[in-house]
């Protein structure tokens, strides 16, 4: 299986590096892996959907 980074899936899902590292913390990337103080994330992982609200709506980013 191939692997990217998290500043590379950051810039593949438009959002930023933090966001990235924070979803994988929550576990809401599968399949990623841990190696030393990096993140690494299946090249074809989805990115996951938003569970933020505003102003009481669901956001579809």
């Amino acid at each position: 299986m191939d692997y990217i980074s998290a500043s590379e899936a950051a810039k593949q899902w438009g959002i930023s590096e933090r966001r990235v590292q924070k979803l994988c913390e929550e576990n809401r990337i599968p399949n990623v892996l841990k190696f030393s103080r990096m993140w690494l994330i299946p090249k074809d992982a989805e990115k996951p959907t938003d569970k933020r609200y505003t102003k009481g709506k669901v956001c579809d980013e």
